[in-house]
């Protein structure tokens, strides 16, 4: 599949009608909420659906993933859509968000999303989602901090898996020893279709 054939009938196949509906949700309810500014409404599918879809090339079959910091679902919705036999968790502070999260799992009737009310660094959160194959993130912190709240929450063997823009060298060279710190192993960056992700496996 190439970066040009990236539309959203072939990512999401016979379930681009639930892709479609969420993506009808941003653009009316997720905009009169506030979690999508008007530039945004356009510029969905490219910018914000199809790039959180596409990193499930990178997850193993049936794992387990939580997604720190859903804010209105993504990468978690677009990824549960794509790849229904990931088990997902979002994980949402703030109210407005996670009510607006469990509306649209309960609209399109994902079973296997869970929405969790809480921070990642907090210990009932910690306690009801660690273990995961995979936490994975979009734009939520700096990397220093994002091993912190995200590594914790991945079994030994596991990884942390950002979505990350032209600052990610940057960070990495910055951020080596928080890496480290938070028992990281090695990091890599990588392009999935476009999309540039960090991946950083949990060693210890």
């Amino acid at each position: 599949m190439t970066q040009e054939k990236l539309t959203p009938q072939r990512v999401f196949g016979d379930r681009f009608d639930l892709a479609q509906k969420y993506h009808d949700s941003l653009a009316t309810d997720g905009h009169v909420r506030g979690f999508m500014g008007p530039r945004e409404i356009p510029r969905l599918w490219d910018r914000h659906i199809l790039n959180c879809a596409v990193i499930g090339e990178v997850m193993a079959h049936g794992a387990v993933i939580v997604d720190v910091g859903s804010g209105a679902g993504l990468p978690g919705i677009p990824l549960a859509i794509a790849r229904p036999d990931l088990h997902i968790t979002l994980v949402e502070p703030l109210l407005k968000r996670s009510t607006y999260l469990q509306e649209v799992v309960d609209m399109l009737e994902l079973s296997n999303v869970t929405v969790i009310r809480g921070r990642a660094e907090e210990g009932p959160v910690k306690k009801a989602v660690s273990g995961a194959d995979v936490v994975t993130s979009r734009a939520v912190a700096p990397l220093g901090k994002l091993v912190k709240w995200s590594l914790p929450l991945a079994k030994v063997g596991g990884e942390m898996i950002a979505m990350k823009g032209e600052s990610v060298h940057e960070e990495l060279e910055r951020d080596a020893k928080e890496i480290r710190k938070a028992g990281g192993g090695e990091p890599t960056v990588s392009t999935v279709f476009g999309t540039t992700i960090i991946r950083v496996p949990r060693v210890k």
